[in-house]
């Protein structure tokens, strides 16, 4: 079976080197998509990690109950029930949204949903664990001054904690690039439903889906580079806390792979 495949090096490469407008739309697309969903997320993961922290019982409960049902089920399984099961009950008809010149499909919006309140449910553990690193004397010291607890947590504990949470998050950005190619199933056109479309039209599946996985790789390496420069620079200043958090993160990762 396999010997019947016919590889088409000059399509590959023309597809790889020097694609036509559509490829380039659908890469710049993947990356948008990333990057405002992996924005929301932080934002969302946040507040979430607050609640768990919170000294009233029913916001833990539900931060808990929240990061439980979001990093306990598959994602292509929760863009689906957002994307059709939302829609079915009646909650909400994804209508086209207009902001100007730019239009949110419903699919578009589905797509960011689902991304944004997945990696939310991530980061609210990274936040968690980051928060929780931080020396309890300080926010003591904070309070011994007449320092409120909400003004304490912005201006000491969270200013370090971003710092521990910086190397994770570009760990959790490369996995956003790559979770895209899943929006392919309700019709977005980014970088892998693009080659899709293309195969349709000229069934040169192995060579475009080959193509796409360069093309990741690219995103991701370049990820990857990113992510160590702003590790070498807040390495710089970092405290023994975050020198273990980041230790048991990285052990964390290699025990239990991508999810």
């Amino acid at each position: 079976m396999l010997g019947n495949i016919d590889f088409d090096g000059a399509f590959f490469l023309r597809y790889l080197i020097d694609p036509p407008s559509i490829v380039w739309k659908g890469l710049g697309l993947t990356i948008v998509i990333a990057i405002v969903a992996q924005t929301f997320g932080v934002l969302i993961g946040l507040l979430v990690a607050l609640a768990r922290l919170s000294r009233f019982w029913i916001l833990r409960q539900w931060a808990m109950f929240y990061v439980w049902i979001w990093r306990g089920t598959p994602i292509l399984v929760q863009l689906l029930i957002i994307y059709t099961g939302v829609a079915a009950a009646g909650f909400y008809k994804y209508p086209d949204i207009v902001i100007g010149p730019l239009t949110i499909t419903g699919p578009m919006q589905a797509a960011l949903i689902t991304l944004s309140l997945n990696e939310a449910a991530y980061m609210a553990e990274i936040f968690r664990a980051a928060i929780s690193s931080i020396d309890k004397g300080q926010s003591d010291a904070a309070r011994a001054i007449g320092m409120r607890s909400l003004t304490a947590m912005r201006c000491i504990i969270l200013p370090q904690a971003a710092r521990i949470v910086m190397p994770p998050l570009g760990n959790e950005f490369t996995l956003m690039i790559k979770g895209t190619s899943l929006l392919s199933v309700i019709g977005i056109r980014e970088l892998f439903g693009t080659m899709q479309n293309i195969n349709a039209a000229t069934f040169r599946t192995f060579e475009l889906f080959l193509v796409a996985a360069i093309w990741y790789l690219i995103l991701t390496t370049l990820m990857s580079l990113v992510q160590r420069r702003l590790e070498r620079h807040f390495s710089k200043h970092e405290l023994p806390a975050e020198k273990t958090f980041k230790a048991e993160y990285k052990e964390r990762s290699l025990l239990s792979g991508q999810r």
